[in-house]
């Protein structure tokens, strides 16, 4: 590793998410389309004997360097797997809000192991990986090509690539961080509960921005509503970007609170961003696009 690698953390967004059930070990079965935006964290590792993390951005101060970060996880969970492993020094630039619903952490996990893996010539669909990126969390190993595809179960189980054409977005976070556990309590399953499926996604229902707007017209978030009853304003931020001129559709993203708009064009998006932030001044908002 003679240079500084470098990555990007993009976020993550569930474009739908339908609740399969809840197991009887109380893990709940999930079914979502996964894309990603190219809004997101930055990550670099530079050469050094031992390991070290940093952490700079706007969210810096919304998360500490210490252990139980989740770069400082990933790269502990795969040494503890791959002798002599060779690391560094790591510093991420946090640009997403934490407990927000769009991944920020597991993506910065698996950004960690995209840089490992490359430090120390790992192929990236090895075994290896992806068993570490499960071990971290149920979103890293969607994470880790960072490609829009179908995730099932508790996350470990991908489908196939699905070439979603590039479309413009908005992200808007109403300041509020949501637990994904409180939601999952409020959505109220019990366990062995379950809630039924959906009809496979087809690569031609995802191919351009009409088409995906009306496949997903068709499907849903399944954790709104109770991620409404543990922060009410998320109805505020799906509505302001519902209203914005060229928005096609507006839905939540995860458990919340960042709710994510896609628009007919860059320009409408732009637009949007600024009017959400002269009114909402404490929001968190980003245009961008989602696919690509």
């Amino acid at each position: 590793m003679p240079h500084i690698l470098t990555t990007r953390a993009r976020a993550k967004i569930n474009l739908s998410l339908h609740v399969l059930g809840r197991r009887p070990d109380g893990y709940h079965e999930l079914e979502s389309l996964v894309a990603f935006a190219a809004e997101g964290d930055a990550l670099s590792l530079e050469p050094a004997e031992s390991f070290s993390l940093t952490v700079s951005g706007e969210g810096a101060g919304s998360i500490g360097a210490g252990a139980d970060n989740l770069v400082s996880r990933a790269v502990a969970a795969l040494a503890r797997r791959r002798g002599g492993l060779a690391s560094g020094r790591f510093n991420l630039e946090k640009n997403l809000p934490v407990a927000s619903g769009i991944g920020g952490g597991s993506s910065d996990a698996a950004a960690a192991l995209r840089l490992l893996a490359q430090a120390n010539a790992i192929p990236l669909d090895s075994a290896l990986l992806h068993e570490v990126a499960a071990e971290l969390g149920a979103d890293v190993p969607v994470c880790l090509a960072q490609s829009t595809r179908m995730m099932r179960g508790i996350g470990a189980e991908l489908g196939d690539v699905l070439p979603l054409a590039p479309v413009p977005a908005l992200l808007v976070n109403p300041g509020v961080p949501v637990e994904t556990a409180a939601v999952f309590k409020a959505l109220g399953l019990t366990p062995g509960e379950r809630c039924g499926s959906q009809a496979p996604i087809d690569p031609s229902e995802v191919a351009s921005a009409a088409s995906l707007v009306a496949t997903l017209s068709a499907r849903r978030n399944d954790l709104t509503a109770p991620a409404l009853r543990v922060a009410p304003v998320i109805a505020d931020a799906i509505g302001a970007v519902e209203c914005a001129p060229g928005c096609l559709l507006s839905r939540m993203s995860g458990s919340g609170a960042t709710v994510f708009g896609l628009f007919e064009t860059q320009e409408h998006a732009r637009t949007a961003a600024a009017a959400l932030r002269a009114e909402h001044p404490g929001w968190w908002v980003r245009p961008t696009i989602i696919g690509g």
